[in-house]
Order: structure tokens, then sequence, then C-alpha cells
């Protein structure tokens, strides 16, 4: 992909997202700034999986290699009950790859240093700004007029939000979150935890309990794993952006959960790395506004419960800078067809596996007991073969476009 343009785009966020389609703008020659709030790159974060369209436009964008160098061992997942005993173990291989786990698990800081690593290696026009973000944002049919919190006032002819689920660019000019934004009955939480001594290498291992999950995934650091916290609460304001309330929150809820939940809790207070939301999903009909477009999280989430969350931004971050470079002198147009040409996409990746939480979360004990039955029963050499159509991707037809 090459082209010759005067174009300058702006990039907020240098997340995946935001990282994945500024290395492809700079790829095709295009001046490109990218700024992002957190002062350095940020490490570690949950594990992200590559698999279907995603898989294959990280193998088009040559990351591959450094993903290989980084991905997290990860065997499968292992269900146990409040006592430790195992009664169901999907490995990797069970679901070709298209189950729980998938065949490639990286961290998100790690796949985010690859793609970082390769835009350093890219001989292209790059601004890119830790610790600035947009403060205000003026366009009109040629252009926009952004003023950065640092202070400066620059024009670009296009500005790219790639900003998360919670994107204040977005905010500023497509309206508030709760226009676009669903809560999909439950609230996620994860963090790193010192690693169990009886931790099986390679395997995530979860337990379930009356309308909550808590699992442990091992790092790529042998010293340390995540703690992943799900849990079905009607939408709480009081626990937004308050990580007293959310830590006192995760206590209640796990107190006297039996397995690992206490070794998780003591560890929760210390931890440098602590992460808690809504599972909402996002959805934004239009989306480009004038000179402002979203992508990733910011335009379309289907929360973490879906696993397709990188998958989206990838196969977004792709279209989009493919459109762009095809014709830098029809903005408008590349706007249009990145949203035409992702939209089916998006479609299938966006489903909930199930249902949803409800279905993942069953709240009584017989709604638990029997969801640990029909995991069994799943798990089975006898009903494999109908197990692996259950989990087969939403968006297995779909024909990524070749740019």
């Amino acid at each position: 992909m090459s082209t010759t343009s005067n174009l300058r785009i702006l990039v907020a966020g240098g997340g995946i997202a935001g990282n994945a389609v500024a290395l492809q703008l700079l790829r095709a020659g295009i001046d490109t700034t990218v700024v992002e709030r957190a002062a350095t790159p940020r490490p570690g974060g949950q594990a992200v999986d590559l698999r279907s369209a995603s898989k294959e436009v990280a193998e088009r964008m040559g990351l591959m290699p450094g993903v290989r160098k980084l991905q997290l061992d990860e065997r499968g997942w292992i269900y146990v009950n409040e006592q430790g005993t195992q009664y169901a173990e999907l490995p990797v291989h069970m679901f070709d790859g298209n189950g729980p786990a998938a065949d490639i698990e990286i961290s998100r800081g790690d796949l985010n240093q690859v793609l970082l690593d390769l835009i350093a290696e890219t001989d292209g026009p790059l601004d890119y700004r830790y610790g600035d973000w947009i403060e205000q944002l003026e366009q009109d049919a040629r252009g926009v007029d952004v003023t950065f919190a640092s202070g400066r006032t620059e024009r670009y002819d296009l500005v790219i939000a790639a900003d998360g689920v919670h994107s204040a660019t977005r905010r500023m000019i497509f309206g508030p979150e709760e226009e676009f934004a669903t809560h999909l009955g439950g609230y996620m939480a994860f963090f790193s935890i010192p690693t169990p001594a009886d931790a099986k290498e390679g395997w995530l291992t979860g337990c379930n309990i009356p309308g909550a999950m808590f699992a442990i995934r091992p790092d790529r650091d042998p010293a340390t794993s995540k703690a992943i916290l799900t849990v079905r609460r009607d939408h709480d304001p009081a626990l937004h952006r308050d990580p007293a309330a959310q830590r006192q929150f995760i206590r209640d809820t796990y107190a006297g959960a039996g397995w690992k939940a206490s070794t998780i809790l003591e560890a929760m207070d210390d931890t440098p790395d602590f992460y808690f939301d809504q599972l909402a999903r996002i959805d934004v009909a239009n989306l480009s506004k004038g000179r402002v477009t979203l992508l990733g999280d910011a335009g379309y989430c289907g929360s973490p419960l879906t696993g397709m969350g990188t998958a989206m931004a990838f196969v977004g971050a792709y279209l989009l800078a493919g459109e762009i470079a095809a014709t830098p002198a029809d903005i408008a147009g590349a706007q249009t067809r990145y949203q035409e040409k992702l939209t089916p996409f998006l479609e299938g990746a966006k489903e909930l596996p199930g249902g949803g939480v409800k279905f993942m979360l069953p709240a009584g004990k017989f709604g638990l007991a029997a969801a640990r039955f029909n995991m069994r029963i799943l798990t089975s050499k006898v009903m494999l073969p109908l197990s692996k159509k259950l989990f087969e991707p939403k968006t297995k037809d779909y024909a990524l476009p070749n740019y």
C-alpha cells in the first residue's frame, strides 16, 4: 500500500486500534499524528486473541513475527467448583482455536508494543505525543481545527477517534456516551496477582458461583497471573470511577466464594494494575460525522464477553487506512466505504455467545448446577461435533478486502 498525499491525519488514542491505523497510514506515506493521554505505553493488561479475520489482518500487516515472540503459552480452559475440583476441560485444539481460548493469545500491552516497534521502523511522517489529548474540535467542510491539552492548536484533514469505550472525542462530536452505550447486565475486573503455587502451567482456570465467575490466567512471566472477575449486576452509577467502591463491591461478591477467591482478594489492594468497568455495548449508527471518524471501541464495542474486541479494532483499522490510501483526495468517500465494508463484520462480531450475561452467569444454585452439567456434556466426545458448530465464529465467512 503506497500513495502520495498531502493529507494530515490525527489519531486520538495510542492503543491497539489507534496504533494499527497509524501504522498503515504511515506505510501509505500519510502525515500522521498520534496523541495518547498516558505518559508512556501501557504495559500488561488482559490477554487478547487473534482469530479469523483479525489473524489475517495481523499477517498482512507483518505483525506475526513479533506476536509469536510474545504470545502466551495458552493451552486451554479448566473449570473447577468451589472446592477446586475440575469438572470440565477445554483444550485450545478442541474447537480448532475457536473456543474460549484461541491458539494465539497475547497480552494487550505486548500486542501494542509489537505495533509500536513496527511504527518505529517505518519511515513515514509521524508525530507521536504521549501525555497529550484533544481539548476542543472545530470542524468545517475541509478540515478540523484541534486544540490540545498542551495548548497547541493545529489543523487536520481528518481526526480518527480511537480513544476507547469512554471516548472523549466521540462525546465532543457525536454526543454523550449514554446515547450509544447499552449496559449488558454486569461488571468485569482484572488485575495482576502472584501465581498460585498449584497453578497449572498454560491453563486458565475458572470457577463459577451464583451470579459471578472468577478465574486465574497465567502471564508470560511465570511469577504473575491475571485474576479475571465477572459479576451480574444492574448498572450502578456509584461504582463509576470510584476504585474504593469497586474494590468493596468485589470483596462483598467473592467473600467466602471458595477455590482461590481469598487469594485473589488478598492480592487486590496491592496490585499495580487494577481495572474495573461495566460490561457495555457501544453502537454508533454513523461512524463518521464530518471530518471525524470513530474506530474500535469508540464506535463499535461488543464488550469483553464477545472476545472480538481486538478483531474489530484490527479489521476496522485495516479497512479505514486502506480506504483512505485508496482515495486520499476523497476523504468522505473513504469514510463511507469504511463503514460499508466493516458493517457485515460487526454484525457477527458483536453477537454475545449464548445469550449474554444471564446465560454465562446463572444467578441461582439450580441454574449454576445446570450450567456445569451442560459444560460437561458440551465437552464430551459424543457432543463434540455439535459443540464445534456452536463455537464457530459468526464472522467466518467475512471476506477481507485486499489493498
